[in-house]
């Protein structure tokens, strides 16, 4: 030994062994709290999760994805879907006129007032709506050579004229009466004419076809 030596050095001072087993029990504890953390932040997020925003519906959203689906690209698709869609209205209008559906019907036919005016002509008798057969029978005696036959065609042909004027004066005096009683408010402009136009066809042959029968009140 030196001679700057006093002695033997004295040992260090033994590391307590419940502190070696404590800490690093603690070390080890730690890692494992935070494994799942990082697990859960890694795995997938379910689709069926709730979200930041609200989820919309399904039939929402297959309906945005099917008009997407159905927008035509081209100028010939989109002809196409036009003529299409005028066929199956066409047809929606030729079904409406033979059941009455007021939903379907040409703008012409639509509305209370319009619909009240083709009531009032069709639960009574007119004589215009006589006109074609009438019109028929004068032709085929004006074509005999018997000239008797002939003046008989020529006054009923006057007589028949005389009658669908008189008759058409009254109907449309009373129906625009009527008219005025019923609907204050609405538009009637044209509604008399319309009836008076359709008194001329047969009650067979009008469109729409009439709801309510002769002899009925509207």
């Amino acid at each position: 030994m030196g001679k700057g030596s006093s002695g033997p050095t004295p040992p260090a001072d033994p590391v307590p062994l419940a502190f070696v087993f404590r800490s690093r029990s603690k070390d080890d504890k730690a890692p494992a709290a935070k494994a799942p953390v990082a697990e859960s932040a890694s795995a997938p997020r379910d689709p069926e999760a709730p979200k930041g925003r609200p989820t919309p519906k399904r039939a929402v959203a297959q309906s945005q994805r099917r008009s997407v689906m159905n927008t035509p690209t081209t100028r010939k698709e989109a002809a196409k879907r036009s003529r299409e869609e005028r066929r199956a209205n066409m047809e929606k209008q030729r079904q409406a006129l033979a059941s009455g559906d007021e939903r379907y019907l040409p703008p012409r036919d639509k509305g209370p007032v319009r619909k009240y005016a083709r009531d009032f002509v069709d639960s009574r008798f007119c004589v215009a709506e006589f006109f074609l057969p009438m019109a028929v029978l004068i032709l085929v005696l004006s074509l005999v050579r018997v000239a008797q036959l002939q003046n008989i065609a020529l006054l009923l042909w006057l007589v028949v004229i005389v009658l669908i004027v008189l008759d058409s004066i009254v109907t449309g005096f009373r129906l625009k009466k009527r008219l005025n009683e019923r609907f204050p408010d609405e538009h009637k402009k044209g509604a008399v004419a319309y009836a008076l136009m359709r008194s001329l066809q047969m009650r067979r042959l009008r469109l729409p076809k009439p709801q309510v029968k002769r002899g009925e009140r509207p």
